[in-house]
Protein backbone atom coordinates (compact mmCIF):
# COMPACT_ATOMS: atom_id res chain seq x y z
CA UNK A 1 0.00 0.00 0.00
CA UNK A 2 1.32 3.44 -0.94
CA UNK A 3 2.33 5.57 2.02
CA UNK A 4 0.11 8.66 1.99
CA UNK A 5 0.71 12.02 3.63
CA UNK A 6 -2.13 13.44 5.75
CA UNK A 7 -2.19 17.03 6.97
CA UNK A 8 -4.82 17.62 9.65
CA UNK A 9 -6.00 20.72 11.48
CA UNK A 10 -7.31 18.78 14.43
CA UNK A 11 -8.04 18.86 18.13
CA UNK A 12 -10.22 17.06 20.70
CA UNK A 13 -11.11 13.52 19.58
CA UNK A 14 -13.22 13.03 16.45
CA UNK A 15 -10.59 13.91 13.83
CA UNK A 16 -7.57 12.77 15.87
CA UNK A 17 -9.23 9.35 16.05
CA UNK A 18 -9.71 9.30 12.27
CA UNK A 19 -6.11 10.25 11.57
CA UNK A 20 -4.89 7.73 14.16
CA UNK A 21 -6.35 5.06 11.91
CA UNK A 22 -4.27 6.45 9.05
CA UNK A 23 -1.16 6.40 11.24
CA UNK A 24 -1.90 2.74 12.00
CA UNK A 25 -1.73 2.11 8.25
CA UNK A 26 1.78 3.52 8.26
CA UNK A 27 0.80 6.80 6.61
CA UNK A 28 2.53 10.02 7.53
CA UNK A 29 0.20 12.17 9.64
CA UNK A 30 1.06 15.79 10.41
CA UNK A 31 -1.26 17.56 12.82
CA UNK A 32 -1.60 21.36 12.74
CA UNK A 33 -2.13 23.22 16.00
CA UNK A 34 -2.66 26.94 16.55
CA UNK A 35 0.08 29.28 17.67
CA UNK A 36 -0.26 30.62 21.25
CA UNK A 37 -3.15 33.03 21.85
CA UNK A 38 -2.88 35.37 24.84
CA UNK A 39 -2.70 33.52 28.14
CA UNK A 40 -4.38 30.39 26.80
CA UNK A 41 -2.43 27.15 26.90
CA UNK A 42 -1.08 26.58 23.38
CA UNK A 43 -2.33 23.97 20.95
CA UNK A 44 -4.93 21.26 21.34
CA UNK A 45 -6.81 21.70 24.66
CA UNK A 46 -6.76 17.93 25.08
CA UNK A 47 -3.01 18.14 25.64
CA UNK A 48 -3.78 19.33 29.17
CA UNK A 49 -6.61 16.94 30.09
CA UNK A 50 -6.05 14.03 32.47
CA UNK A 51 -3.03 13.12 34.54
CA UNK A 52 0.42 14.37 33.62
CA UNK A 53 2.33 11.67 31.75
CA UNK A 54 5.75 13.05 30.80
CA UNK A 55 5.62 16.85 30.74
CA UNK A 56 3.30 19.84 30.85
CA UNK A 57 1.59 19.34 27.47
CA UNK A 58 1.19 15.59 27.05
CA UNK A 59 -1.40 14.46 29.58
CA UNK A 60 -3.16 11.10 29.67
CA UNK A 61 -6.29 11.99 27.67
CA UNK A 62 -4.15 13.24 24.78
CA UNK A 63 -1.90 10.21 24.33
CA UNK A 64 -3.82 7.39 22.63
CA UNK A 65 -5.46 9.39 19.78
CA UNK A 66 -2.20 11.14 18.85
CA UNK A 67 0.51 8.49 18.74
CA UNK A 68 2.40 8.07 15.50
CA UNK A 69 1.95 11.68 14.39
CA UNK A 70 4.11 14.75 13.80
CA UNK A 71 3.00 18.24 14.77
CA UNK A 72 3.43 21.77 13.48
CA UNK A 73 2.20 25.00 15.08
CA UNK A 74 0.90 27.70 12.68
CA UNK A 75 -1.26 30.81 12.77
CA UNK A 76 -3.89 30.28 10.08
CA UNK A 77 -5.52 33.61 10.90
CA UNK A 78 -2.49 35.27 9.31
CA UNK A 79 -2.30 35.43 5.48
CA UNK A 80 1.33 34.33 5.77
CA UNK A 81 0.04 31.20 7.49
CA UNK A 82 -2.24 30.58 4.50
CA UNK A 83 0.74 30.81 2.16
CA UNK A 84 2.71 28.41 4.31
CA UNK A 85 -0.15 25.92 4.33
CA UNK A 86 -0.35 25.89 0.53
CA UNK A 87 3.40 25.56 0.31
CA UNK A 88 3.43 22.57 2.67
CA UNK A 89 0.67 20.85 0.69
CA UNK A 90 2.54 21.43 -2.55
CA UNK A 91 6.10 20.66 -1.45
CA UNK A 92 5.32 17.70 0.83
CA UNK A 93 2.89 16.32 -1.77
CA UNK A 94 0.06 16.10 0.77
CA UNK A 95 -2.58 13.57 -0.33
CA UNK A 96 -5.28 14.25 2.27
CA UNK A 97 -6.27 17.32 4.28
CA UNK A 98 -8.52 16.92 7.32
CA UNK A 99 -10.08 19.31 9.81
CA UNK A 100 -12.66 19.38 12.59
CA UNK A 101 -13.21 23.13 12.60
CA UNK A 102 -16.43 25.13 12.35
CA UNK A 103 -17.39 25.27 8.64
CA UNK A 104 -17.99 28.99 9.06
CA UNK A 105 -14.23 29.41 9.57
CA UNK A 106 -13.01 27.40 6.58
CA UNK A 107 -12.52 30.34 4.22
CA UNK A 108 -11.11 32.76 6.80
CA UNK A 109 -8.51 30.17 7.80
CA UNK A 110 -7.71 29.37 4.18
CA UNK A 111 -8.56 25.70 4.61
CA UNK A 112 -11.61 25.40 2.34
CA UNK A 113 -11.42 22.80 -0.42
CA UNK A 114 -11.46 25.31 -3.27
CA UNK A 115 -8.40 27.08 -1.86
CA UNK A 116 -6.36 24.03 -0.91
CA UNK A 117 -6.87 22.17 -4.17
CA UNK A 118 -5.01 24.97 -5.93
CA UNK A 119 -1.89 23.48 -4.31
CA UNK A 120 -2.86 19.93 -5.27
CA UNK A 121 -5.76 19.34 -7.68
CA UNK A 122 -5.89 15.69 -6.59
CA UNK A 123 -6.25 16.57 -2.90
CA UNK A 124 -8.81 14.66 -0.86
CA UNK A 125 -10.39 16.99 1.71
CA UNK A 126 -12.33 15.74 4.74
CA UNK A 127 -14.06 17.75 7.46
CA UNK A 128 -16.04 16.88 10.58
CA UNK A 129 -18.56 19.31 12.05
CA UNK A 130 -21.65 19.15 14.25
CA UNK A 131 -24.25 19.32 11.49
CA UNK A 132 -22.34 19.80 8.24
CA UNK A 133 -21.68 22.96 6.18
CA UNK A 134 -25.39 23.87 6.08
CA UNK A 135 -25.04 24.76 9.77
CA UNK A 136 -21.63 26.46 9.67
CA UNK A 137 -21.49 27.91 13.17
CA UNK A 138 -22.84 25.07 15.32
CA UNK A 139 -20.07 23.61 17.51
CA UNK A 140 -19.78 19.84 17.67
CA UNK A 141 -19.40 18.28 21.11
CA UNK A 142 -20.11 14.61 21.60
CA UNK A 143 -22.37 14.93 24.69
CA UNK A 144 -24.50 17.61 23.03
CA UNK A 145 -24.81 15.48 19.89
CA UNK A 146 -25.74 12.44 21.98
CA UNK A 147 -28.59 14.54 23.37
CA UNK A 148 -29.64 15.96 20.00
CA UNK A 149 -29.53 12.65 18.10
CA UNK A 150 -31.69 10.72 20.57
CA UNK A 151 -28.85 8.58 21.93
CA UNK A 152 -29.40 9.86 25.47
CA UNK A 153 -33.14 9.23 25.22
CA UNK A 154 -32.36 5.61 24.31
CA UNK A 155 -29.77 5.08 27.05
CA UNK A 156 -30.37 4.48 30.74
CA UNK A 157 -32.89 2.81 33.01
CA UNK A 158 -36.52 2.73 31.91
CA UNK A 159 -37.52 4.63 35.05
CA UNK A 160 -34.43 6.86 35.10
CA UNK A 161 -33.12 9.95 33.36
CA UNK A 162 -31.61 10.09 29.86
CA UNK A 163 -27.96 9.03 30.05
CA UNK A 164 -24.74 9.51 28.12
CA UNK A 165 -22.98 6.42 26.80
CA UNK A 166 -19.82 5.36 28.59
CA UNK A 167 -17.62 6.30 25.63
CA UNK A 168 -17.84 9.25 23.19
CA UNK A 169 -19.71 7.24 20.59
CA UNK A 170 -20.47 10.07 18.18
CA UNK A 171 -16.92 11.43 18.12
CA UNK A 172 -15.69 7.96 17.25
CA UNK A 173 -18.47 7.32 14.72
CA UNK A 174 -17.59 10.58 12.93
CA UNK A 175 -13.91 9.60 12.87
CA UNK A 176 -14.74 6.24 11.36
CA UNK A 177 -16.83 7.96 8.68
CA UNK A 178 -13.82 10.08 7.70
CA UNK A 179 -11.65 6.97 7.54
CA UNK A 180 -14.19 5.16 5.35
CA UNK A 181 -14.82 8.23 3.20
CA UNK A 182 -11.14 8.82 2.52
CA UNK A 183 -10.60 5.17 1.61
CA UNK A 184 -13.54 5.36 -0.82
CA UNK A 185 -12.24 8.64 -2.25
CA UNK A 186 -8.83 7.07 -2.86
CA UNK A 187 -10.45 4.15 -4.67
CA UNK A 188 -12.42 6.56 -6.86
CA UNK A 189 -9.31 8.67 -7.42
CA UNK A 190 -7.50 5.62 -8.77
CA UNK A 191 -10.14 5.52 -11.52
CA UNK A 192 -10.70 9.22 -12.16
CA UNK A 193 -7.44 10.87 -11.09
CA UNK A 194 -9.50 13.55 -9.33
CA UNK A 195 -9.66 14.85 -5.79
CA UNK A 196 -12.83 15.20 -3.75
CA UNK A 197 -14.28 16.64 -0.57
CA UNK A 198 -16.01 14.82 2.27
CA UNK A 199 -18.24 16.54 4.83
CA UNK A 200 -19.13 14.46 7.88
CA UNK A 201 -22.06 15.73 9.96
CA UNK A 202 -21.81 14.28 13.46
CA UNK A 203 -25.60 14.50 13.81
CA UNK A 204 -26.31 12.70 10.55
CA UNK A 205 -23.64 10.06 11.18
CA UNK A 206 -25.16 9.39 14.61
CA UNK A 207 -28.71 9.26 13.26
CA UNK A 208 -27.65 6.66 10.69
CA UNK A 209 -27.31 4.28 13.64
CA UNK A 210 -30.97 4.68 14.65
CA UNK A 211 -31.78 1.69 12.46
CA UNK A 212 -33.65 -0.22 15.18
CA UNK A 213 -35.75 2.71 16.40
CA UNK A 214 -36.38 5.59 13.98
CA UNK A 215 -38.15 3.49 11.27
CA UNK A 216 -40.56 2.13 13.89
CA UNK A 217 -42.37 5.48 14.02
CA UNK A 218 -44.02 4.82 10.66
CA UNK A 219 -45.06 1.37 11.85
CA UNK A 220 -47.26 2.89 14.55
CA UNK A 221 -44.96 1.81 17.36
CA UNK A 222 -45.71 2.29 21.04
CA UNK A 223 -43.55 4.97 22.67
CA UNK A 224 -41.98 2.30 24.90
CA UNK A 225 -40.30 0.86 21.80
CA UNK A 226 -38.31 4.00 21.11
CA UNK A 227 -37.14 5.05 24.54
CA UNK A 228 -34.64 3.75 27.09
CA UNK A 229 -35.07 0.31 28.55
CA UNK A 230 -32.05 -0.25 30.78
CA UNK A 231 -30.10 -3.41 29.98
CA UNK A 232 -32.95 -5.31 28.41
CA UNK A 233 -33.49 -5.77 24.69
CA UNK A 234 -36.66 -4.14 23.39
CA UNK A 235 -37.61 -7.10 21.21
CA UNK A 236 -35.84 -10.27 22.33
CA UNK A 237 -37.05 -11.45 25.72
CA UNK A 238 -35.45 -12.23 28.21
CA UNK A 239 -32.20 -10.69 26.95
CA UNK A 240 -30.95 -8.69 29.96
CA UNK A 241 -28.34 -8.39 32.70
CA UNK A 242 -28.98 -10.59 35.72
CA UNK A 243 -27.56 -10.46 39.24
CA UNK A 244 -25.37 -13.26 40.56
CA UNK A 245 -23.95 -13.98 44.01
CA UNK A 246 -20.78 -12.09 43.09
CA UNK A 247 -21.72 -9.68 40.30
CA UNK A 248 -23.75 -9.73 37.10
CA UNK A 249 -24.00 -11.79 33.94
CA UNK A 250 -25.55 -10.78 30.62
CA UNK A 251 -27.77 -13.32 28.88
CA UNK A 252 -28.70 -12.74 25.23
CA UNK A 253 -31.52 -15.03 24.13
CA UNK A 254 -32.35 -14.19 20.53
CA UNK A 255 -34.81 -16.88 19.51
CA UNK A 256 -37.20 -19.53 20.78
CA UNK A 257 -34.71 -22.38 20.36
CA UNK A 258 -32.27 -20.64 22.69
CA UNK A 259 -35.11 -20.12 25.18
CA UNK A 260 -35.84 -23.84 25.03
CA UNK A 261 -32.20 -24.71 25.76
CA UNK A 262 -32.14 -22.13 28.55
CA UNK A 263 -35.17 -23.59 30.29
CA UNK A 264 -33.76 -27.10 29.96
CA UNK A 265 -31.00 -26.08 32.40
CA UNK A 266 -32.15 -27.59 35.69
CA UNK A 267 -32.10 -24.46 37.79
CA UNK A 268 -34.10 -22.45 35.22
CA UNK A 269 -36.82 -25.00 34.42
CA UNK A 270 -39.19 -23.20 36.75
CA UNK A 271 -39.30 -20.08 34.53
CA UNK A 272 -40.80 -22.00 31.60
CA UNK A 273 -44.52 -22.12 30.90
CA UNK A 274 -46.70 -22.55 27.85
CA UNK A 275 -47.28 -18.81 27.41
CA UNK A 276 -43.54 -18.14 27.28
CA UNK A 277 -42.83 -20.70 24.58
CA UNK A 278 -42.62 -17.94 21.93
CA UNK A 279 -40.97 -14.54 22.03
CA UNK A 280 -44.39 -12.91 21.60
CA UNK A 281 -45.62 -14.73 24.68
CA UNK A 282 -42.52 -13.76 26.64
CA UNK A 283 -43.09 -10.13 25.67
CA UNK A 284 -46.55 -10.33 27.20
CA UNK A 285 -44.97 -11.57 30.45
CA UNK A 286 -41.80 -9.53 30.05
CA UNK A 287 -41.42 -8.16 33.58
CA UNK A 288 -42.49 -11.36 35.28
CA UNK A 289 -40.03 -13.29 33.14
CA UNK A 290 -37.18 -11.01 34.19
CA UNK A 291 -38.16 -11.22 37.84
CA UNK A 292 -38.32 -15.03 37.78
CA UNK A 293 -34.85 -15.33 36.24
CA UNK A 294 -33.34 -12.78 38.63
CA UNK A 295 -34.70 -14.66 41.63
CA UNK A 296 -32.80 -17.75 40.49
CA UNK A 297 -29.57 -16.23 39.10
CA UNK A 298 -28.89 -14.32 42.31
CA UNK A 299 -28.32 -17.64 44.13
CA UNK A 300 -25.35 -18.71 41.99
CA UNK A 301 -21.89 -17.38 41.18
CA UNK A 302 -21.14 -15.77 37.86
CA UNK A 303 -18.62 -18.51 37.03
CA UNK A 304 -21.11 -21.29 37.77
CA UNK A 305 -23.77 -19.77 35.56
CA UNK A 306 -21.29 -19.06 32.78
CA UNK A 307 -20.15 -22.70 32.81
CA UNK A 308 -23.72 -23.95 32.43
CA UNK A 309 -24.50 -21.42 29.69
CA UNK A 310 -21.43 -22.53 27.75
CA UNK A 311 -22.52 -26.16 27.99
CA UNK A 312 -26.02 -25.24 26.77
CA UNK A 313 -24.69 -22.86 24.07
CA UNK A 314 -26.60 -19.92 25.52
CA UNK A 315 -25.19 -16.55 24.34
CA UNK A 316 -23.94 -14.75 27.43
CA UNK A 317 -21.08 -12.61 28.72
CA UNK A 318 -19.51 -11.73 32.01
CA UNK A 319 -19.76 -7.96 32.49
CA UNK A 320 -16.09 -7.00 32.56
CA UNK A 321 -14.52 -3.84 33.84
CA UNK A 322 -11.87 -2.18 31.69
CA UNK A 323 -8.97 -3.84 33.52
CA UNK A 324 -10.52 -7.22 32.74
CA UNK A 325 -11.08 -6.30 29.09
CA UNK A 326 -7.41 -5.45 28.71
CA UNK A 327 -6.35 -9.01 29.61
CA UNK A 328 -8.99 -10.91 27.64
CA UNK A 329 -7.28 -13.68 25.71
CA UNK A 330 -8.90 -12.53 22.47
CA UNK A 331 -7.52 -8.99 22.87
CA UNK A 332 -4.36 -9.11 24.99
CA UNK A 333 -2.11 -9.90 22.02
CA UNK A 334 -3.72 -7.28 19.80
CA UNK A 335 -3.25 -4.14 21.89
CA UNK A 336 -1.39 -1.29 20.20
CA UNK A 337 1.55 0.19 22.10
CA UNK A 338 3.81 3.18 22.44
CA UNK A 339 6.72 4.11 24.70
CA UNK A 340 7.11 7.27 26.75
CA UNK A 341 10.33 9.24 26.15
CA UNK A 342 11.88 7.51 29.17
CA UNK A 343 11.02 4.06 27.78
CA UNK A 344 7.89 3.09 29.71
CA UNK A 345 5.63 0.75 27.71
CA UNK A 346 2.07 2.05 27.25
CA UNK A 347 -0.68 -0.34 26.14
CA UNK A 348 -3.56 1.15 24.14
CA UNK A 349 -6.72 -0.04 22.42
CA UNK A 350 -6.42 -2.64 19.62
CA UNK A 351 -6.88 -1.76 15.98
CA UNK A 352 -10.44 -2.14 14.74
CA UNK A 353 -9.42 -4.81 12.22
CA UNK A 354 -6.23 -6.87 11.96
CA UNK A 355 -3.99 -5.95 9.02
CA UNK A 356 -0.69 -7.66 8.23
CA UNK A 357 0.96 -4.37 7.24
CA UNK A 358 -0.40 -2.36 10.17
CA UNK A 359 1.74 -0.35 12.56
CA UNK A 360 0.76 -1.43 16.07
CA UNK A 361 3.83 0.09 17.79
CA UNK A 362 3.59 3.85 17.30
CA UNK A 363 5.77 6.75 18.35
CA UNK A 364 4.80 8.75 21.43
CA UNK A 365 2.77 11.91 20.71
CA UNK A 366 4.86 14.89 19.73
CA UNK A 367 5.37 17.85 22.01
CA UNK A 368 3.66 21.06 20.93
CA UNK A 369 5.43 22.49 17.86
CA UNK A 370 8.02 19.71 17.92
CA UNK A 371 8.22 19.25 14.14
CA UNK A 372 7.54 22.81 12.96
CA UNK A 373 11.15 23.49 11.98
CA UNK A 374 11.62 20.12 10.31
CA UNK A 375 8.44 20.35 8.24
CA UNK A 376 9.05 23.92 7.13
CA UNK A 377 12.57 22.89 6.11
CA UNK A 378 11.08 20.10 4.00
CA UNK A 379 8.86 22.74 2.41
CA UNK A 380 12.01 24.63 1.34
CA UNK A 381 12.40 27.32 4.00
CA UNK A 382 15.85 27.99 5.37
CA UNK A 383 16.63 28.43 9.07
CA UNK A 384 16.64 32.24 8.90
CA UNK A 385 13.21 32.34 7.24
CA UNK A 386 11.80 29.99 9.87
CA UNK A 387 13.27 32.10 12.67
CA UNK A 388 11.66 35.19 11.16
CA UNK A 389 8.24 33.53 10.94
CA UNK A 390 8.60 32.38 14.55
CA UNK A 391 9.52 35.88 15.71
CA UNK A 392 6.41 37.22 13.98
CA UNK A 393 4.19 34.61 15.64
CA UNK A 394 3.22 32.99 12.33
CA UNK A 395 4.64 29.68 13.52
CA UNK A 396 5.78 28.26 16.86
CA UNK A 397 8.93 26.18 17.17
CA UNK A 398 10.43 24.25 20.02
CA UNK A 399 13.53 25.71 21.63
CA UNK A 400 16.86 23.94 21.88
CA UNK A 401 16.17 23.32 25.57
CA UNK A 402 12.81 21.69 24.79
CA UNK A 403 14.16 19.41 22.08
CA UNK A 404 17.45 18.57 23.68
CA UNK A 405 19.04 19.33 20.30
CA UNK A 406 19.50 22.17 17.86
CA UNK A 407 16.19 23.83 17.14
Amino acid sequence: MKRRTVLSLEQALSMPYATLRFAQLGWRVIRIEATPIGKRLPGDPNRYIGTQVVDDDRNSYFIAPNVGKETIAMDLKDPRGHELLLRIIRELKVDIFCCNTLPGRYESLGIDYATLKTANPELIWAGISAMGPDYPNVPGYDPALQAMSGFMELTGREDGQPTLSGIPLIDLKAGDEVYAGVCLALAEQAETGEGSQIHVSMLQAAASWLITTLPLIDFGCDDSEITRCGNEHRKFIPTNAYPTKDGFIYVAIGNDLQWQRFTEIGKFKAVANEARWTNKGRQAERQACYDDIRAISANYSTAELAEEFVAATIPHAVINDIRQVRVLEALAGKLTTTHTPDGKLIHMQPMAVDMDSAHTELTFPAKYGEHTRQILSEAGLDSAAIDTLASLGVVAVMTKMETGADA
